[in-house]
């Protein structure tokens, strides 16, 4: 299956999730709470994948956004087509078209609860699988 992204480039659905794992990766990189990616392409006509995750303070939170722009920058070539919430630094949105980021602060990802909200959606599992001792 092939997904459109905004301009003339196409990238499978699987590309896509790999880059929604990098971007979950980036933010457990960067000490973020609980980075999760659900798939909400079969209810959502706007994304595939949303990341959710959150920081203990603000400065945090640009942090992590700002990890996650340059891993993608690098690994891909993407950069957001559009960005909200550096100016108060409580819900930072990264818009990559076909996956949303969404880095709260704490308290403002409890209050806005996305995963209830999506809990019917498949979440991607991005951790890799431990390893057990021998």
């Amino acid at each position: 299956m092939t997904v459109p992204i905004r301009g003339s480039k196409v990238d499978s659905l699987e590309d896509i999730r790999q880059q929604a794992i990098s971007a979950a990766r980036a933010a457990d990189d960067k000490k973020a709470i609980d980075p999760v990616i659900l798939y909400v392409g079969e209810v959502l006509v706007i994304a595939d994948f949303f990341i959710i995750t959150s920081a203990t303070n603000r400065r945090q939170v640009r942090t992590i956004a700002e990890e996650i722009e340059a891993r993608l920058k690098l690994a891909s070539g993407r950069a957001p087509h559009r960005v909200e919430g550096f100016d108060d630094l409580t819900w930072v949105l990264l818009d990559y078209g076909d996956f949303v980021v969404h880095v709260f602060a704490e308290e403002s990802r409890r209050f806005y609860d996305l995963e209830r909200l999506w809990r019917d959606v498949p979440r991607v599992e991005w951790r890799p699988a431990a390893v057990s001792p021998a």
